[in-house]
Formats: structure tokens, C-alpha cells, sequence
């Protein structure tokens, strides 16, 4: 009886594979130095293009098997000597490692392929110093030199030799993406291959699951194969099979490799951003959570049900025990979303590789404290603020080698991101050594553009800061400054949009840093809880810098509308919920209070920092803090302005979480209503 499979049901498998090994190769082929020979990171850098090829041709995309087979192709040479590593080479496998990568998002989508691109990649490949040509050129250098003689190790490697080979994989195989005849097919190619079935693992036809690998085979093959051969050929499957090689010709066994120690096939751990894969020891944790909680629970029914002396006292307990359990397995499921920034440093070896030798500077990269955690939220978004700043600290902050020479530094500039947790926050420093931020220059180019006038009063932090100003970078403040102005603004954006800041130090002729910092998740908050008439807001608490009395003495109003408060040393501006919002109030008294805003005396400034800026919330009342559990406001109700997210307080109402960024940049916009959220 024939069992049709459908094998679209394994393609996610295959694609996140494929994807993991793509960024194994791409990896790889940056470790590569011209003129090296290493053939670790080559062996490397070939089984994955080999498992890809092998799993594309399984699954139906022949296009993408056809074409990774070209890089193989290379790659083999590389690893019979008869290619030289060059950068060229280099450079042009990682362009096809590209073009391999939107060939799969490409078919991921259903969408047709860039064949121009292909064709282009595909002929460059091709024609680059054939193996062929290679061996002709060799012979050409060497015609003066006498014939090599074989010797014994040489021709023993070119003898022929019988293998038994035990090959059992494991019941789950095919859920990996791999085909066991796939490699059987691929052992035939190396000898003369002779197959037996093994059926004693499968089951009776009701116990039978088509998804399931039941067979096992022994294989004999004879041919001038040797022993990495044939392990190349199960690279792709060690550690999800038993595998057991004999050479009869010398009665040598190899042991089962079930172990496997190479990058490629510790896949199963790698680059987890892709889908969160959750180890043992946090389920088992979690599921201990769970029943302490049903335990909990449990309990507590019984106490409410029974009525009697000292019930109050044993609710009490039942609910802080509750309370402990509830918190533990809030913490234990963030520390599943929880994921290695290295998967968001990925990216920059192959930027600063590709930019450093486009521009002809020697830049090295250090990636400090890669397995720092956090949420995984954060970590997909943070990518392209760290690309950005990295692509400018190369364009417009290492100096070229001569120019680095005749400043006494040098010739390899070094660019270094560093990862850290402070606090409840994560930290990201991206710091160069080139020529730092000529403050002089900014601040000639701002007043130029009308961005500050002549007489300004601005430090030394603030003048720097002015890069971040919306539009203030053009081609000549490119040339004229020692950079980082294109899409600074953006930058700043995205940031400030994760809850978090950044701040530049930088030292003329020495180098610059940007500090990153970042809330270790967007799921939970702590944050301040405050009333405003009728309604509940929560502010950020790490957003707060203080709250203090307000005093109406210490305000002063500018264009007839805009009121800044005198806080410390400097004026800040003053937000009113009441009027950015048009909240109603919650009693006559308050409706008094809302009619004469301006005029109120006794409310509370909750003063808060987003960078280097202040600017004050005024409040009616200060409720206390609480961890807060965040949910979607767009995704729930609509888009508003100046809130971030909504969250359910203990009583089951609902309140606002304060966008303070939003607030402090745009309070003065056309009133939103709240009324009807």
C-alpha cells in the first residue's frame, strides 16, 4: 500500500533550517582570511550549503537546490585545494549566501524569483577560476619542477574499500526536515552501494503514523571512498540518529556519533530568535508553577466553603500564597520570551565587513556581553536603530589608514558594542575610536540652518545632541562634520518608542559612544498610578525623575499658550490631561477646577526625563505604584496619541499608560477625547 505524505506540512521546518544555516555560512565565510587555509571553517561552511541543497531538492524547490549546488561546487574546491581563499571569492560567495536568502524568502512568500540576479550570481560562480583551470595554471608554474611521486598515504587514500554501515535514524527524523533515502541516494553516488531494510522498530498498521521514521538500514558500499566521506553525507542528521561505520577492509569501527560537535549540526540550539525554543528545565519549571498555582487554588475553594473560627485568617494566607505563586509564574514565562542579544548582532560583522572594504578602511568589530537577555519584543526592534549607528560610525567616524597613521593611531579602526543589564534596564554602548563629534562645526551648522540662533546658552551634551534634530544632516554636514546626522532623528525614534533613550560622549579625535538604554521587556511595567478627573493613567516609573507640589508662582506662559514650569535651573513644560485630552471631571469641584485650569494652585508635577529633555504631568493625585501587565490599545480599541498601551487595575477598571515621549514632543496638538475609550 502506497502512503502519499504531504510534505508542505514540513516547509516552515525547512525554511527556518535553511535560514539557520544560511546565517551559519554567512558567518563562517567572514571568519575566512585570504591567503589562510582553514579548513574547519570550510567543512563548516560546506555541510551547511550541502544540508540545504539536500532538503531543497527533498521538499520540491529545485530551483534553490539547483543554485545552492553552485555554491557547493566552490566550496568542494576550497576544500580539495584548488582554490585559493581570496577576498574576491569571499565577497562573491557571500553574494550568493544573499541571493540564496531572498531566493527563500522569496519562495516563503509565493512569490516569483529575482532570476536576473540568479542567473547573474549563478555565472560569476561559474566562471570564477574553474577547478580545471586552477590545475592548469599549477602545472604551468610548476613545468620546471620534476613529476610528483605517489606516496603510500596517497595511494592508499585512492584504494578501494568495503564499508558497513548501520544506519537507524530516529522516530522523529522526518519532523527535522530530513529524508533518509535522500541520503542513501547520496552514498550510491560514492561506490557501489548494496541496501537492506531493517523493520523491526515498525509497528502493526493501527499503531502506525505516517509522520514517523520506523525503518533502519544496513548498507554495504564499496568503492575509493574514505572515512569523511561518508560522514559528510550524515552531517546533516548526527544527533537524530544511531550511526555505526566498520571498515572491513582494515576491521576499524567507528562509533556511533550521536554527539555531534560541529556549528552545523548544533542547529537545534542556534539562533533561537527565529522561533523561541524553550529548554527542558524552564517547561518543568513552569509546570511546577502550574500546579503550585492549581494547588493554591484548590485550597482556596476549600477555605471559602468552609465556614468556621480562624477563616479569615487562613483566606489571608491562602491569598499571599497565591500572590507568590502568581508572581513566580510571571516571572518564569518572561524568562521564556527571554533571548540572547547575539541574535541581534548578527547582522553587523557582514555591515562592517561589506562597508569597511568598500570604503577601504580597516575596521575591526568586538561584540562584548553577546549573551545579555531580553525580551524578545525588544530584541526584534532594536535591530535597525543598532545597523544605523554602526553604518555611520564607518562612514563618518574611523578615519582612513593615512589619515589614522598621521594622527599617530592605528591603521585598524575598532568599533565596539558592548551589552549590559543595569538596574532593570538593558544597556547598549557603540563606541569607535576615530575622529568624535567637532562640536564647533555642529554648532556652526545649526545656527547656519536656523535650528538655534547666536545666542544660545547649550552645553556641551546639548550641542551634540542637536544631530538627533529632525532633517538638520545634509550631504555637506556629511562632509563638513565627523557625522552621524542621517536618519539620526529616526533613530532616536525607534528608540524613545521602546521605552528607551540614548545619549552621545564624545571626545574630538578620539572617538565617540552612543548609550543605548532599554526595558528588558514591553510586557510588564512598573509604573506610577495617578488620577486626573475622571480618569486613571499610569506614567512609566522609570520615566520619573520626581513629583513635588505645584506651584503656580513658579510658571510662566509663552505664546499666549505654551506654560513652562521653573524647575531647578531651567523651565520645563507643563501638560495638562485635562486639556490634552478633554477629560471630563469627576465632581462639581472638579468641574470648577477644570473650567479655570490655568488657575489651579494645589495639584501635583509629576516630573519626568525621556534623554536628556523634562517636562511635567499635572495630576489631581497620586494613587501608589504597580507592576502592570501592558495590552494593546490600537489592537483593542483604536490608535490614540500620547498612550502607549492600556492596562486592568485590581478593581477591573481599565487605565491608560502615558506615552511621556509623545506627550512632551506634540501636547499642544488638537485635543483627543477620552470620554468614549
Amino acid at each position: 500500500m502506497e502512503i502519499d505524505i504531504d510534505m508542505s506540512q514540513f516547509h516552515d521546518i525547512f525554511f527556518e533550517e535553511a535560514i539557520e544555516g544560511i546565517e551559519i555560512m554567512e558567518k563562517e565565510l567572514l571568519n575566512l582570511k585570504p591567503g589562510t587555509d582553514d579548513s574547519d571553517i570550510i567543512n563548516t561552511i560546506f555541510r551547511a550549503a550541502h544540508s540545504i541543497k539536500g532538503s531543497a531538492s527533498t521538499f520540491g524547490f529545485e530551483e534553490i537546490g539547483k543554485f545552492t549546488h553552485s555554491i557547493e561546487s566552490k566550496l568542494d574546491s576550497l576544500r580539495n585545494d584548488e582554490l585559493e581563499i581570496t577576498q574576491e571569492l569571499i565577497t562573491l560567495l557571500l553574494s550568493s549566501v544573499d541571493c540564496l536568502n531572498n531566493m527563500l524568502s522569496s519562495e516563503r512568500s509565493g512569490k516569483e524569483h529575482d532570476t536576473s540576479s540568479i542567473d547573474t550570481i549563478t555565472t560569476k560562480l561559474d566562471e570564477y577560476y574553474s577547478p580545471a583551470s586552477a590545475a592548469e595554471k599549477n602545472r604551468e608554474i610548476r613545468q620546471d619542477e620534476p613529476e610528483p611521486q605517489i606516496t603510500t598515504a596517497d595511494a592508499a587514500d585512492s584504494a578501494v574499500r568495503k564499508w558497513k554501515i548501520n544506519f537507524f535514524p530516529d522516530e522523529k527524523l522526518f519532523y527535522t526536515g530530513n529524508d533518509p533515502l535522500r541520503l542513501i541516494r547520496e552514498l550510491k553516488t560514492l561506490g557501489k552501494l548494496t541496501v537492506e531494510a531493517s523493520i523491526d522498530k515498525l509497528p502493526d498498521y493501527s499503531e502506525l503514523d505516517v509522520h514517523n521514521s520506523y525503518l533502519g538500514w544496513v548498507i554495504d558500499l564499496e568503492g575509493t571512498v574514505n572515512q569523511e566521506q561518508i560522514e559528510e553525507v550524515f552531517a546533516w542528521v548526527e544527533g537524530d540518529c544511531k550511526l555505526s561505520i566498520r571498515n572491513e577492509t582494515e576491521h576499524r569501527v567507528i562509533p556511533d556519533r550521536r554527539d555531534n560537535t560541529n556549528p552545523a549540526g548544533r542547529r537545534k540550539t542556534d539562533n533561537e530568535h527565529r522561533s523561541i525554543r524553550v529548554s527542558t528545565d524552564k517547561v518543568d519549571e513552569l509546570l511546577n508553577l502550574v500546579g503550585e498555582l492549581v494547588i493554591t487554588q484548590s485550597i482556596l475553594n476549600s477555605v471559602c466553603n468552609t465556614q468556621g473560627p480562624g477563616t479569615s485568617e487562613r483566606l489571608h494566607q491562602c491569598l499571599e500564597q497565591l500572590e507568590r505563586n502568581t508572581r513566580d509564574l510571571q516571572q518564569q514565562t518572561m524568562s521564556i520570551r527571554m533571548l540572547p542579544i547575539d541574535n541581534a548582532f548578527q547582522r553587523i560583522p557582514r555591515i562592517v565587513h561589506d562597508l569597511s572594504i568598500a570604503q577601504g578602511k580597516n575596521v575591526t568589530l568586538k561584540l562584548i556581553g553577546e549573551s545579555t537577555e531580553l525580551d524578545k519584543t525588544v530584541l526584534e526592534k532594536i535591530g535597525d536603530p543598532l545597523v544605523h549607528l554602526v553604518r555611520n560610525a564607518i562612514d563618518h567616524g574611523i578615519e582612513m589608514p593615512a589619515e589614522r597613521a598621521s594622527a599617530g593611531k592605528p591603521e585598524n579602526g575598532v568599533i565596539t558594542i558592548k551589552a549590559e543589564h543595569e538596574g532593570g534596564h538593558i544597556v547598549l554602548r557603540i563606541s569607535d575610536d576615530g575622529k568624535g563629534i567637532d562640536t564647533d562645526t555642529l554648532l556652526a551648522k545649526a545656527i547656519e540652518k536656523n535650528i538655534i540662533n547666536d545666542n544660545h546658552d547649550l552645553t556641551e551634551t546639548q550641542i551634540m545632541n542637536l544631530i538627533f534634530q529632525p532633517g538638520f544632516s545634509t550631504a555637506a554636514v556629511i562632509s563638513d562634520i565627523s557625522g552621524r546626522g542621517v536618519g539620526m532623528d529616526v533613530v532616536r525614534q525607534n528608540i524613545t518608542d521602546l521605552g528607551g533613550s540614548v545619549e552621545i560622549s564624545s571626545e574630538k579625535g578620539i572617538g565617540s559612544t552612543f548609550t543605548i538604554k532599554l526595558p528588558l521587556t514591553l510586557a510588564i511595567l512598573d509604573g506610577q498610578i495617578v488620577k486626573v478627573g475622571d480618569q486613571t493613567f499610569i506614567i512609566p516609573l522609570h520615566s520619573i525623575a520626581e513629583t513635588l507640589m505645584f506651584d503656580k508662582e513658579q510658571t510662566n506662559t509663552i505664546a499666549e499658550k505654551k506654560e513652562l514650569y521653573q524647575y531647578r535651573d531651567k523651565y520645563i513644560p507643563v501638560i495638562r490631561l485635562y486639556e490634552s485630552f478633554d477629560i471630563k471631571a469627576s465632581t462639581s469641584s472638579d468641574t470648577d477646577k477644570l473650567i479655570s485650569s490655568t488657575k489651579r494652585q494645589k495639584d501635583l508635577l509629576v516630573v519626568f526625563e525621556t534623554g536628556d529633555r523634562h517636562a511635567g504631568i499635572l495630576v489631581d493625585d497620586v494613587i501608589g505604584q504597580q507592576q502592570v501587565v501592558i495590552k494593546s490599545l490600537e489592537k483593542n480599541y483604536d490608535n490614540v496619541p500620547g498612550v502607549t498601551g492600556a492596562t486592568i487595575l485590581g478593581d477591573g477598571s481599565v487605565a491608560l499608560i502615558l506615552d511621556v515621549t509623545t506627550l512632551s514632543t506634540q501636547q499642544y496638538e488638537p485635543a483627543v477625547s477620552l470620554n468614549t475609550v
